[in-house]
């Protein structure tokens, strides 16, 4: 599996100026919220605005000028805020006819990015977040990568016991970071990847796969002290209120 970078060795790292959001999913551990409006109109407490308003603004203070947003859960309700709203950048809705699975998804919307011979971001519709771009997608050119993932080291949601090797109870930790790095919803795509991406179907279990198994898939850790975090459920909307509480304090 190959796919063309679009960049030629030691060239400048390109400016990525098109996104796209994938905004199609059900929602379903956000009722009530999301029964009359798809999850990425969802409002951050305390902020006023939608999540999908937060990524507009931040998408555009990257550089980003043109976003193809993928609908299809109450398609048109996003459609009438996106064509109400006073927007940073150009936006374009496309609406998948029938369910192509995320892969299919992200191939079908990628197919109206306006300069399909350029790299390109793309991020669920659910993530709230602010870091670099710009550095991530330095990152995925000094690789040389077909596509390269934000990974993020999300907090555990129970608490930890610290034993010692006896099994005495050593200490409590409340809510501690993951061993593990997670993929952070968030993508830098070379110009050739939408054609590595199937029809219908998940890329996690095909493209992505192939990619790290030819070594041209990248993970980028987000910097530390970065704010991140997927609304995906009701506690998840209440963490970022005091979360962003805490922030302003």
């Amino acid at each position: 599996m190959t796919a063309d970078t679009g960049t030629a060795p030691g060239a400048a790292a390109p400016a990525v100026t098109q996104a796209v959001i994938l905004a199609g999913g059900q929602g379903s551990r956000l009722r009530p919220y999301t029964d009359d409006r798809p999850k990425p109109l969802v409002e951050i407490p305390g902020t006023g605005r939608p999540i999908i308003g937060h990524q507009l603004e931040w998408l555009a203070a990257e550089g980003v000028t043109d976003v193809v947003v993928s609908c299809g859960h109450l398609a048109e309700v996003l459609q009438q805020w996106l064509e109400r709203a006073e927007l940073p950048l150009r936006v374009r809705t496309v609406v998948e006819a029938e369910p192509l699975g995320r892969g299919g998804g992200l191939r079908h919307a990628a197919a109206a990015l306006p300069r399909p011979a350029e790299p390109w971001y793309a991020t669920n519709g659910d993530i709230w977040t602010r870091f670099s771009l710009r550095e991530m997608a330095a990152f995925h050119h000094e690789r040389a990568a077909v596509a390269t993932l934000a990974l993020a080291r999300p907090r555990i949601p129970w608490g930890a016991v610290e034993t010692d090797r006896f099994g005495n109870v050593l200490d409590f930790i409340e809510a501690p970071p993951s061993p593990f790095l997670i993929n952070a919803g968030l993508y830098v795509f070379a110009p050739g990847f939408r054609e590595l991406l199937p029809e219908v179907g998940d890329h996690e279990r095909t493209t992505f796969p192939q990619l790290a198994r030819d070594r041209r898939l990248a993970g980028y850790q987000l910097p530390q002290g970065c704010y991140w975090r997927a609304i995906d459920t009701a506690k998840d909307l209440s963490e970022a209120a005091k979360e962003l509480a805490a922030h302003r304090g």
